[in-house]
């Protein structure tokens, strides 16, 4: 008890001496009296904190308001609440939007099944716009989040432009091989005739079109030649004409002549009589011959084979029938030899006479 300690009447006098504004005496120096003080230290700096602590910052502190805590909170909270509806529609929009593109591709498909389209084109197409439909798709979900694809599109614009320019002359064979594969202007074993080129179609792939000739050669055409130049196409229809020309000497019976080529028409099975029959008439009146023309219908397979054997078939019916085929020739004259001619004799004194002499009156 502090009544029974030596110091209680001093630790009384310093606490009344500093009520009451005076000087306070010496605090006691023994162990009580120090630990009495330092407690007494402590309680002051209290008071005066809370003192001068205002009531709305204590209320933060006790509730938690302002702090870091609480504003991530706040935060995560508004990004939920404004991405998760995105987010959500982002989504059914792509499985939507993937759905769409393999129902198209489908669709692409089978219309090109309807046109007849080869395997390796309808697969490649049929990729090439399920592949498309679905970069628009990705796009579509992408600006429902928010994530601007400008850039995006601007950087595979500025790729495709630098792969279009470096790969100019591959992309037309491309777009050549797709067009011929679509509009299909011939097809693998036609023979067609495109410039210097002639033969039949072995093979079309996407950049470029083989061809084998008569010679058993193989040329290898691009695309974009095929594709953007005229071509005949000989055996795209199954019925296709033959023109072959016979010449005879001037003098000779037409008629009869007719009458022999008729006879080796009649002659050939392979010839067809409907739905258009052979047209035998004189087409050309040549320097040395009379040009008569056959207009034959031949299906496309038995096109060669008429073709060689007609020409002989006429050769040995007009030497038969005695009529003559005209061929060149060369008339030699042979002329009676005539006298030499003699020059005159000139000297150095003999010159000739200009205009200048001959207005002068000078003669030689």
């Amino acid at each position: 008890m502090f009544l029974l300690d030596d110091n209680t009447p001093t630790l009384m006098a310093v606490a009344a001496a500093q009520k009451n504004g005076g000087t306070p005496p010496p605090p006691p120096q023994d162990e009580f009296g120090q630990t009495v003080m330092a407690q007494d230290s402590i309680s002051r700096a209290l008071s005066d904190s809370i003192k001068n602590m205002d009531i709305s910052d204590l209320k933060a502190v006790v509730t938690g308001e302002n702090t870091f805590i609480k504003d991530s909170l706040h935060q995560l909270t508004q990004l939920t609440v404004g991405f998760v509806p995105k987010l959500l529609v982002a989504i059914l929009v792509l499985w939507i939007g993937l759905k769409l593109a393999n129902m198209l591709r489908k669709m692409i498909v089978k219309a090109l099944d309807k046109r007849g389209a080869e395997p390796s084109l309808k697969t490649f197409l049929g990729s090439l716009f399920n592949l498309l439909l679905k970069a628009m798709v990705v796009l579509m979900a992408m600006d429902i989040i928010g994530i601007k694809a400008t850039s995006f599109i601007a950087l595979l614009g500025a790729m495709g432009l630098a792969i279009g320019m470096a790969l100019q002359g591959t992309l037309q064979n491309f777009a050549g091989g797709v067009i011929i594969l679509l509009m299909k202007p011939f097809k693998v074993d036609d023979y067609i005739e495109c410039g210097q080129y002639k033969g039949y179609i072995k093979e079309i792939r996407i950049f470029h079109t083989i061809m084998r000739p008569f010679n058993g050669r193989t040329i290898i055409i691009p695309n974009s030649e095929l594709a953007t130049k005229s071509l005949i196409n000989h055996t795209k229809e199954p019925v296709i004409r033959l023109d072959v020309v016979a010449s005879v000497a001037y003098g000779t019976d037409i008629k009869r002549a007719k009458e022999v080529l008729w006879e080796v028409i009649k002659a050939e099975p392979l010839i067809k009589w409907e739905p258009k029959a052979p047209i035998v008439a004189v087409s050309e009146l040549n320097n040395s011959s009379v040009d008569i023309t056959l207009w034959l219908w031949i299906a496309v397979e038995d096109y060669w084979t008429v073709w060689m054997r007609i020409r002989e078939d006429i050769y040995i019916a007009f030497n038969n029938a005695g009529i003559e085929i005209p061929f060149p020739q060369v008339t030699v004259h042979s002329a009676t030899p005539k006298e030499p001619i003699h020059m005159e004799t000139r000297t150095n004194n003999d010159h000739l006479q200009t205009f200048e002499n001959e207005a002068m009156g000078e003669g030689a």
